[in-house]
Protein backbone atom coordinates (compact mmCIF):
# COMPACT_ATOMS: atom_id res chain seq x y z
CA UNK A 1 0.00 0.00 0.00
CA UNK A 2 1.11 3.44 -1.18
CA UNK A 3 0.25 6.39 1.25
CA UNK A 4 -0.89 9.25 -0.64
CA UNK A 5 -2.67 12.65 0.77
CA UNK A 6 -5.67 11.96 0.54
CA UNK A 7 -5.28 8.17 2.83
CA UNK A 8 -2.61 10.29 5.10
CA UNK A 9 -6.24 12.83 5.72
CA UNK A 10 -8.54 9.94 6.49
CA UNK A 11 -5.68 8.15 9.09
CA UNK A 12 -5.49 12.00 10.50
CA UNK A 13 -9.42 11.34 10.62
CA UNK A 14 -8.90 8.38 12.95
CA UNK A 15 -6.59 10.04 14.81
CA UNK A 16 -8.64 12.56 15.99
CA UNK A 17 -11.38 10.31 17.52
CA UNK A 18 -9.46 10.09 20.72
CA UNK A 19 -8.11 13.57 21.09
CA UNK A 20 -11.59 14.72 20.54
CA UNK A 21 -13.14 12.22 22.89
CA UNK A 22 -10.37 13.57 25.74
CA UNK A 23 -11.47 17.14 25.17
CA UNK A 24 -15.07 15.65 25.36
CA UNK A 25 -14.39 15.10 28.55
CA UNK A 26 -11.81 17.60 30.49
CA UNK A 27 -13.64 19.50 32.57
CA UNK A 28 -12.57 23.02 31.62
CA UNK A 29 -14.87 25.88 29.95
CA UNK A 30 -12.96 25.59 26.65
CA UNK A 31 -13.20 21.76 26.67
CA UNK A 32 -16.62 21.71 25.28
CA UNK A 33 -15.69 23.77 21.72
CA UNK A 34 -12.60 22.51 21.62
CA UNK A 35 -13.77 19.03 21.35
CA UNK A 36 -16.48 20.47 18.14
CA UNK A 37 -13.92 22.08 16.73
CA UNK A 38 -11.34 19.18 16.25
CA UNK A 39 -14.59 17.01 15.36
CA UNK A 40 -15.10 20.30 12.80
CA UNK A 41 -11.88 19.42 11.48
CA UNK A 42 -12.24 15.94 10.84
CA UNK A 43 -15.09 16.83 9.05
CA UNK A 44 -13.53 19.13 6.89
CA UNK A 45 -10.77 16.29 6.31
CA UNK A 46 -13.42 14.14 4.93
CA UNK A 47 -14.51 16.90 2.40
CA UNK A 48 -11.07 17.34 1.44
CA UNK A 49 -9.71 13.49 0.94
CA UNK A 50 -12.44 13.21 -1.39
CA UNK A 51 -11.95 16.06 -3.33
CA UNK A 52 -7.88 15.59 -3.14
CA UNK A 53 -8.57 12.18 -4.18
CA UNK A 54 -10.45 13.11 -7.40
CA UNK A 55 -8.36 16.09 -8.01
CA UNK A 56 -5.24 14.24 -7.73
CA UNK A 57 -6.67 11.15 -9.07
CA UNK A 58 -5.19 9.29 -6.06
CA UNK A 59 -7.90 6.69 -5.44
CA UNK A 60 -6.92 3.27 -3.86
CA UNK A 61 -8.57 0.26 -2.44
CA UNK A 62 -7.00 1.42 1.12
CA UNK A 63 -8.81 4.46 0.94
CA UNK A 64 -12.07 3.39 -0.58
CA UNK A 65 -12.32 1.07 2.22
CA UNK A 66 -11.40 3.48 4.84
CA UNK A 67 -12.71 6.95 4.14
CA UNK A 68 -16.20 5.25 5.69
CA UNK A 69 -15.08 3.41 8.51
CA UNK A 70 -13.37 6.58 9.39
CA UNK A 71 -16.57 8.87 8.86
CA UNK A 72 -18.83 6.71 10.68
CA UNK A 73 -16.77 5.65 13.76
CA UNK A 74 -16.06 9.60 14.12
CA UNK A 75 -19.97 10.03 13.81
CA UNK A 76 -20.79 6.86 16.13
CA UNK A 77 -17.90 8.18 18.55
CA UNK A 78 -19.53 11.47 19.00
CA UNK A 79 -23.29 10.43 19.65
CA UNK A 80 -22.33 8.07 22.47
CA UNK A 81 -20.76 11.04 23.71
CA UNK A 82 -23.79 13.62 23.27
CA UNK A 83 -26.09 10.58 24.49
CA UNK A 84 -23.60 10.27 27.49
CA UNK A 85 -23.88 13.41 28.21
CA UNK A 86 -27.68 13.95 27.83
CA UNK A 87 -29.10 10.74 28.47
CA UNK A 88 -32.47 11.77 26.92
CA UNK A 89 -35.11 9.55 24.86
CA UNK A 90 -35.05 13.10 23.29
CA UNK A 91 -31.52 12.35 22.20
CA UNK A 92 -31.39 8.79 22.08
CA UNK A 93 -33.91 8.71 19.21
CA UNK A 94 -32.20 9.93 16.56
CA UNK A 95 -28.70 8.42 17.75
CA UNK A 96 -30.03 4.96 17.37
CA UNK A 97 -31.34 5.67 13.82
CA UNK A 98 -28.69 7.30 12.64
CA UNK A 99 -25.83 4.50 13.97
CA UNK A 100 -28.53 1.64 13.11
CA UNK A 101 -28.56 3.09 9.58
CA UNK A 102 -25.35 2.96 9.03
CA UNK A 103 -24.85 -0.40 10.33
CA UNK A 104 -27.68 -1.57 8.04
CA UNK A 105 -26.24 0.63 4.93
CA UNK A 106 -22.65 -0.79 5.71
CA UNK A 107 -24.16 -4.46 5.82
CA UNK A 108 -25.72 -3.93 2.63
CA UNK A 109 -22.90 -2.53 0.74
CA UNK A 110 -20.90 -5.57 1.67
CA UNK A 111 -23.14 -8.07 0.85
CA UNK A 112 -24.15 -6.24 -2.68
CA UNK A 113 -20.37 -6.40 -3.23
CA UNK A 114 -20.53 -10.36 -2.70
CA UNK A 115 -23.06 -10.35 -5.47
CA UNK A 116 -21.23 -8.24 -7.64
CA UNK A 117 -23.40 -5.53 -7.18
CA UNK A 118 -21.87 -2.87 -5.51
CA UNK A 119 -22.19 -0.29 -7.81
CA UNK A 120 -26.07 -0.16 -7.80
CA UNK A 121 -26.14 1.44 -4.29
CA UNK A 122 -22.81 3.66 -5.04
CA UNK A 123 -23.34 6.92 -2.39
CA UNK A 124 -25.87 9.20 -3.70
CA UNK A 125 -26.64 13.09 -3.77
CA UNK A 126 -28.44 12.14 -0.44
CA UNK A 127 -26.08 10.85 1.46
CA UNK A 128 -23.86 13.11 1.04
CA UNK A 129 -26.30 15.97 2.21
CA UNK A 130 -27.61 13.90 5.01
CA UNK A 131 -23.39 13.57 5.92
CA UNK A 132 -23.07 17.44 5.64
CA UNK A 133 -26.34 17.66 8.27
CA UNK A 134 -25.36 15.09 10.70
CA UNK A 135 -22.02 16.91 11.13
CA UNK A 136 -23.11 20.44 11.38
CA UNK A 137 -26.00 19.10 14.13
CA UNK A 138 -23.14 17.20 16.16
CA UNK A 139 -20.69 20.44 15.94
CA UNK A 140 -23.39 22.28 17.22
CA UNK A 141 -24.24 20.10 19.71
CA UNK A 142 -20.89 19.73 21.16
CA UNK A 143 -20.24 22.82 21.03
CA UNK A 144 -22.71 23.45 23.89
CA UNK A 145 -22.54 27.16 24.31
CA UNK A 146 -24.67 29.56 23.21
CA UNK A 147 -23.11 31.97 20.48
CA UNK A 148 -24.74 35.45 21.31
CA UNK A 149 -28.23 34.39 21.00
CA UNK A 150 -28.17 31.71 18.91
CA UNK A 151 -29.08 28.28 20.85
CA UNK A 152 -26.72 25.94 19.59
CA UNK A 153 -27.74 22.89 21.20
CA UNK A 154 -30.90 23.33 20.57
CA UNK A 155 -30.11 24.14 16.89
CA UNK A 156 -27.62 21.35 16.52
CA UNK A 157 -30.72 18.90 18.09
CA UNK A 158 -33.58 20.02 15.17
CA UNK A 159 -30.83 19.91 12.91
CA UNK A 160 -30.28 16.20 14.22
CA UNK A 161 -33.69 15.16 13.84
CA UNK A 162 -33.90 16.17 10.14
CA UNK A 163 -30.38 14.55 9.62
CA UNK A 164 -32.37 11.31 10.89
CA UNK A 165 -35.12 11.82 8.44
CA UNK A 166 -32.79 12.08 5.99
CA UNK A 167 -30.81 8.76 7.35
CA UNK A 168 -34.12 7.40 6.83
CA UNK A 169 -34.59 8.21 3.56
CA UNK A 170 -31.35 7.63 2.36
CA UNK A 171 -31.80 4.23 3.90
CA UNK A 172 -34.55 3.21 1.50
CA UNK A 173 -33.83 4.76 -1.25
CA UNK A 174 -30.21 2.55 -1.09
CA UNK A 175 -32.55 -0.65 -0.21
CA UNK A 176 -35.13 0.31 -3.01
CA UNK A 177 -32.12 0.44 -5.46
CA UNK A 178 -30.90 -2.93 -3.90
CA UNK A 179 -34.00 -4.59 -3.84
CA UNK A 180 -33.97 -6.23 -7.71
CA UNK A 181 -30.70 -8.07 -6.79
CA UNK A 182 -32.07 -8.97 -2.99
CA UNK A 183 -35.46 -10.31 -4.04
CA UNK A 184 -33.95 -12.48 -6.86
CA UNK A 185 -31.04 -13.90 -5.06
CA UNK A 186 -31.96 -17.88 -4.02
CA UNK A 187 -29.33 -17.33 -1.29
CA UNK A 188 -32.04 -15.24 0.71
CA UNK A 189 -34.16 -17.71 1.76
Amino acid sequence: MRMNVPNSLTLARIVMIPVFMLLFFLPFHWAAPASAIIFGLAGLTDWLDGYLARRLEQYSNFGAFLDPVADKLMVVAALVLLVQHDASPLLAIPAVIIIGREIAISALREWMSELGERASIAVSWLGKVKTTAQMVAIFLMLWRHDIAWIPTYTLGMVLLYASAGLTLWSMFNYLKAAWPTLKDDDRLL
